[in-house]
């Protein structure tokens, strides 16, 4: 195995058990402005999705990176519509006539 594939699945597997440590800890009171920052870098994640899977250099990346494209796609357009459901939560209805 190459050194290169090693140090990567290194830093990914970090970065996956940091991130579930970090999030499962978040109040929920801080949910819906950490899901507007999660959904801002799920758009960044597409673009990136979209540059290596337009770069067609075997038929692999392109799979991998069409795949990518869906699935953060998918949980972006998720995350703004569960936010956009619990800020409607928050606003207040109609003034009650006493």
């Amino acid at each position: 195995m190459p050194a290169d594939f090693i140090s990567n699945l290194f830093v990914f597997i970090l970065a996956g058990f940091v991130g579930f440590e970090l999030i499962k800890r978040v109040s929920p009171l801080l949910h819906t402005p950490l899901m507007s920052l999660t959904n801002a870098l799920d758009a960044i994640v597409v673009v990136a999705a979209i540059i290596i899977a337009g770069l067609h250099e075997t038929t692999l990346t392109t799979i991998l990176g069409t795949i990518a494209v869906a699935a953060s796609f998918s949980n972006m357009v998720g995350g703004f519509l569960i936010t956009d459901r619990m800020l409607r939560m928050f606003k207040s209805g109609k003034a009650k006539k006493s």
